[in-house]
């Protein structure tokens, strides 16, 4: 329980109105959530900076930020070796996670093909055997079942390979690939590159930081384009390629007179399995001779995200939504899987009677109760989740407020989806897309994605940025937390058009689209890399993707993971724009070569931003160089408002 002291209002915390509000339940309450913790735990600024070096025990070795080359480590190492050896282990960190999320589906996807596992079917049969075909896979008058297998044991290698190049690199255009090549960071297998980029930052290996970061970037690359991709693609096989749905977020998603589950994590499978367990008739008889209208599925965080895009299952918040939600008293379970739990979801729980549960052997939470989930029994989970849920339900004994506020938006667009929306069922195609682009309607586009943290205002930079960027003519493409921040703030609908520049608007319109198009979880960030690779194999913008008038935003990161999904769009030639904070010391040769240096090498780079406005600009301005350097570009004049400005013109 929170002690009474002074803390940041609620509504300096966070832009999202039902988060606010329960915040301030919270506390009244006197129930801590991360929002507290983060007032009480200051940052430390020479960590925040990496500028610190733990990677022995001679040290910790503190270099200071002021005066960066004034010393060096107990063994010598300078700032920017420590600098570098910091920024790969998140990279390799962020990399495994995701890699390890593809594994587990690809196991998944084995066993089912296999037959090990029944409760799950392949839904997309036309997505395999293309994905089959672009590896090289034969098709032609082939059982399904055969493809299938060859196409695991294809992916698999993106995993276990220790030598040439992983399966998706097929997918990357040529003269991007001709890059990476040239730098030697094509990747070989998930293992072999964090093995070796966990070794060379060991103390008294790779000295070198551009050879560090050399290798910081093929294991980004496993990423985005291995573990991630075979994710997001395996996924869409069994669970089915998203389509646009219409769905509801925000916490007036739950229902005071029904049984309400949250899922919240990463992976889908927990996730899809307990979306049959509510629909089990014998289970919503439970809950219903319970004295409940019924049971009330609700998703938050990434695999709530791909449930949104593939089901348009209601949607609660993002991250830093996921304890003050459990301060409605309305929440009668909550089950987790992997990545972006907070440990402290356990205590808040515990305070509003709100039965947890972790589910994954590898993420387990001291003091909450653990539901093993096995994919070839998911209903012994999940079943069992809900008929806690319904206990919990039947002995409420907390009050219940429940934020009125419901905010509707289309979600689910796929790659497939995008090819299809432009060019119909006979000539899907980027081109109308590209051509848009080209003749001016459509600056550009922007992937604004990531997390939300306890260290800015919640959903504000989002929100603001990306009002910024339509207002200029720039497409956005949203995954992950971003994505329900967007939800939120009302821009995720054919309607929001209106707050779109002139040719954004035109085009919406016409298609009937969003400026704003929802692609699913922070491992669907492959879905933009998918794009991107289509746009250039389209034509008309350049040979690579370094050559589009694109760039890309995380503007509240928190995770590893975001460093190396940041590091993977910079290898792959995306200008990347980072808020709220970055860990390396300004003008060392290291950050030299992060914000100007890989792109002289043909690459993207990393960009720095605290303002929202700030982050547009930057946007802008290389979107801007790139029509420029194609030869697209011509006078227009770009709009950038201030604050005041903008609460004046959303009063109206």
């Amino acid at each position: 329980m929170a002690e009474d002291k002074k803390v940041k209002a609620a509504r300096e915390c966070t832009s999202c109105e039902a988060t606010a509000q329960m915040l301030d339940k919270a506390r009244k309450d006197g129930v801590e959530t991360a929002y507290d913790r983060a007032e009480a735990m200051k940052p430390c600024p020479i960590g925040a900076d990496s500028a610190c070096c733990k990677h022995c025990f001679m040290g910790p070795c503190r270099l200071s930020s002021k005066d960066p080359y004034g010393k060096v480590g107990v063994c010598g190492a300078t700032i920017d070796t420590i600098q570098a050896r910091n920024f790969a282990r998140m990279v390799a960190a962020g990399t495994a996670a995701h890699t390890d999320h593809g594994m587990h589906i690809l196991e998944v996807f084995r066993d089912i093909v296999e037959g090990k596992i029944t409760d799950y079917k392949i839904k997309d049969e036309g997505k395999l055997r293309d994905l089959a075909k672009k590896l090289g896979i034969e098709i032609k008058d082939r059982e399904l079942k055969e493809v299938a297998l060859d196409l695991y044991h294809e992916l698999e290698k993106t995993y276990t390979q220790v030598h040439g190049e992983i399966p998706m690199v097929k997918l990357v255009p040529e003269k991007t690939l001709e890059l990476w090549r040239k730098h030697g960071i094509v990747p070989r297998g998930a293992m072999r590159e964090i093995m070796d980029m966990i070794h060379r930052s060991t103390m008294g290996v790779d000295q070198d930081y551009e050879n560090i970061m050399r290798q910081a970037s093929r294991t980004a690359l496993v990423d985005g384009w291995g573990g991630s991709m075979v994710a997001t693609e395996l996924a869409d096989i069994i669970f089915g390629t998203p389509v646009p749905v219409e769905a509801n977020v925000n916490m007036g998603c739950l229902e005071k007179n029904k049984v309400n589950i949250i899922i919240h994590g990463h992976e889908p499978n927990l996730f899809e399995s307990i979306f049959a367990s509510v629909n089990d008739p014998a289970l919503v008889g439970k809950a219903k001779s319970a004295g409940a209208e019924g049971i009330n599925l609700v998703g938050m965080c990434c695999s709530g995200a791909e449930m949104l895009v593939r089901h348009g299952v209601p949607h609660a918040g993002n991250f830093m939504s996921t304890e003050v939600v459990l301060a409605t008293g309305a929440v009668d379970a909550m089950g987790v899987d992997v990545q972006c739990i907070k440990q402290g979801l356990a205590k808040v729980a515990d305070c509003y009677g709100t039965k947890f549960f972790t589910t994954n052997p590898i993420a387990r939470i001291e003091g909450a109760e653990h539901i093993e989930f096995v994919d070839a029994r998911p209903r012994e989970c999940t079943d069992r989740i809900v008929e806690l849920a319904v206990e919990r339900f039947r002995n409420r004994n907390k009050p219940i407020e429940i934020p009125n506020i419901i905010n509707k938006g289309i979600h689910g667009f796929s790659h497939e989806y995008i090819n299809y929306m432009l060019g119909g069922r006979f000539r899907s195609s980027y081109t109308p897309l590209n051509d848009n682009i080209i003749n001016g309607r459509i600056r550009g586009v922007a992937g604004v994605v990531g997390c939300t943290t306890a260290r800015a205002k919640q959903d504000f930079a989002h929100v603001e940025l990306v009002k910024e960027l339509i207002r200029n003519d720039v497409l956005v493409l949203q995954t992950g937390c971003a994505q329900i921040a967007l939800a939120k703030a009302g821009l995720c609908t054919p309607e929001a058009a209106k707050f779109a520049g002139p040719g954004l608007g035109e085009v919406c319109e016409a298609v009937g689209m969003p400026p704003v198009l929802g692609m699913g979880s922070c491992v669907d960030n492959s879905r933009i890399l998918i794009a991107a690779a289509e746009m250039v194999r389209t034509g008309g913008l350049g040979d690579s993707i370094a050559d589009l008038p694109a760039a890309g935003c995380a503007p509240e990161w928190m995770s590893e993971k975001a460093i190396a999904i940041g590091q993977y769009f910079v290898a792959s030639g995306v200008f990347t724009v980072f808020g709220v904070t970055f860990p390396m010391v300004r003008e060392t040769k290291f950050h030299k070569l992060l914000f100007d240096g890989f792109e002289k090498q043909g690459f993207g780079k990393w960009g720095f931003a605290t303002d929202p406005l700030e982050m547009a600009r930057l946007m802008i301005e290389h979107i801007d160089k790139k029509r420029t350097e194609l030869g697209i570009d011509k006078q227009r004049d770009r709009q950038l408002v201030g604050m005041a400005e903008r609460r004046a013109m959303q009063k109206h």
